[in-house]
């Protein structure tokens, strides 16, 4: 357990979970008259697996009668290789779940259609109300999960809110240089240039990094002034919808034209040299020096650099900024939050309590499940303010960081959960706020692209093609903006080496399984 819960005696944290709930005074009815133990393999983020300790698992427990035993080893770091051991055994517990290296969805789809998995369709239907009511109302979220038979083998971790990532920029050096906030190509490349040359930090040497980034899906966001995409959703490098047609953002001719002038800029040193090999800790060493301009990254998380460097970096402002407007005149933001993970939990074909299962399910979609969840257990980690969940103060200041102590207790675990962007807000800054707030005003997020289900035959085509095309794709990006090729004279090169390595029934497969998925929920 975390700091917080350090300090909190087992005797608080058992009269937290047995003294009545003035907020769920009219609590559902438990889900068996006898508590119901089932078992459970659920291994998440490589190091952590589900545990009947929890005290929201506890709560859940006294609340519904369903008492969950896990049967997963944290002897196994990877919760790919938990998920793969445990299905190459064929000895399924009642309940699978958990996320992996490149997510579930596809395993319990795939795992799904060979048996695994019982099909939740009709389970939905007649007994979880709180699901039924939830697909009802996110018709596109139920067809992304869909196998291509129709049916759902799991129940998914679906975010809440829209925004993840946006434009931020050094604001005191734009004030120390007398430049706005640039709403063009044109004046983002002049900025970055003032940023090169002028010295804006002070220190009299030319060691500015003008733009930079700490993760490959931002080192290249700067072709979106060229009207280009960098991926279809916030997994780098994804399919994209262009009116209703699958295509990859990387064959597209905006493509060509935003790599080039990247590419020059890179050039020119308004890029930073070691934009693909610099690493996550970019951000912490180019701001905490004193030496990074503007950068693409998460809202949350980069805003608090405010709070961090301002005592040590005198003036430091490091704000959101609108996305610059194309050189088409549109104004986009493609990087959001994923509106469904490929994580959550499916009921396993030998569990004798499908009902029960999925009335289980169907809690953690219920309000008293979708707090829990969210917030963890009132009074040890929430009170209920103005009837609303309200993180005790003692969590929101002691230092750790808000989610790592939601994890010790149980809460933001990906179970088959419907996360509230409410528990975020509560320990997100005001820089990041506002920004959002300016983003959705904007009102300029694109779509994203869900992922599709393909059947045995598309799916054989696409494992046969997709994988060495993707490869040969992402280093072709590095080549060109490194300036080891020039992308104008290597482009039509590349369109045939494509269409050869077949792209062409890649995209085939792709667009009758997004046709055959998303066609009733248009």
């Amino acid at each position: 357990m975390k700091a917080f819960l350090k300090g909190v005696s087992s005797i608080a944290i058992a009269t937290a979970l047995t003294m009545p709930n003035m907020a769920w005074a009219q609590e559902a009815p438990k889900i068996t008259e006898e508590p119901l133990e089932l078992t459970i393999h659920f291994h998440f983020r490589d190091k952590y697996v589900y545990t009947q300790d929890w005290p929201v698992e506890q709560k859940a427990a006294e609340l519904t009668n369903i008492h969950v035993r896990n049967v997963a080893s944290l002897a196994t770091t990877s919760s790919r290789d938990a998920f793969n051991l445990l299905i190459a055994s064929g000895n399924l517990p009642d309940i699978v779940g958990g996320d992996a290296s490149g997510g579930l969805k596809d395993d319990f789809i795939r795992y799904g259609l060979e048996g695994a998995f019982v099909p939740l369709n009709d389970l939905i239907e007649e007994h979880a109300p709180n699901l039924k009511a939830f697909f009802d109302s996110h018709p596109e979220i139920k067809a992304s999960i869909s196998g291509p038979d129709g049916n759902l083998y799991y129940i998914p971790y679906v975010p809440d809110g829209k925004f993840s990532r946006g434009w931020f920029i050094r604001q005191d050096w734009l004030d120390k240089l007398g430049l706005e906030q640039p709403e063009t190509p044109e004046e983002v490349y002049e900025v970055l240039k003032a940023f090169r040359d002028q010295d804006p930090n002070g220190n009299g040497q030319k060691d500015e990094v003008p733009y930079f980034a700490r993760d490959v899906v931002d080192a290249v966001r700067l072709i979106n002034l060229w009207d280009a995409r960098v991926s279809g959703s916030e997994r780098y490098g994804d399919f994209a919808t262009y009116d209703g047609k699958v295509r990859h953002p990387w064959a597209e001719e905006n493509y060509k034209t935003g790599i080039s002038n990247i590419a020059q800029w890179y050039k020119e040193g308004l890029i930073d040299k070691e934009i693909f090999t610099r690493g996550s800790r970019s951000r912490e060493f180019l701001l905490g020096n004193n030496l990074g301009g503007m950068m693409h990254d998460w809202f949350a998380s980069t805003a608090t650099y405010n709070d961090a460097l301002r005592p040590t970096i005198e003036g430091f402002n490091f704000v959101p900024m609108l996305p610059p407007k194309t050189v088409s005149g549109d104004r986009f933001e493609d990087a959001r939050r994923q509106q469904v993970q490929p994580a959550g939990w499916a009921i396993s074909v030998t569990n004798e309590h499908p009902v029960e299962t999925i009335k289980y399910f169907d809690f953690w979609f219920s309000e008293q499940g979708r707090i829990m969840s969210n917030f963890g257990v009132e009074g040890l980690t929430y009170d209920i303010v103005d009837g609303k969940p309200q993180f005790k103060e003692e969590l929101l200041t002691n230092g750790e960081p808000v989610n790592a102590q939601l994890w010790a207790v149980g809460a933001q675990v990906p179970r088959g959960y419907w996360m509230d962007y409410e528990y975020e807000r509560q320990w997100t800054n005001e820089i990041a706020l506002d920004g959002i707030a300016m983003y959705e005003e904007c009102n300029c997020l694109k779509d994203e692209f869900l992922g599709v289900a393909l059947n045995a035959e598309e799916k054989a085509i696409y494992d046969r093609y997709w994988p060495s095309l993707l490869t040969y794709m992402t280093e072709m990006q590095q080549t060109w903006v490194l300036g080891a090729q020039d992308i104008n004279t290597g482009w039509d090169a590349y369109r045939q080496r494509l269409t050869d390595m077949g792209y062409d029934q890649v995209i085939e497969v792709m667009q009758a399984a997004y046709d055959r998925q998303y066609g009733a929920a248009q």
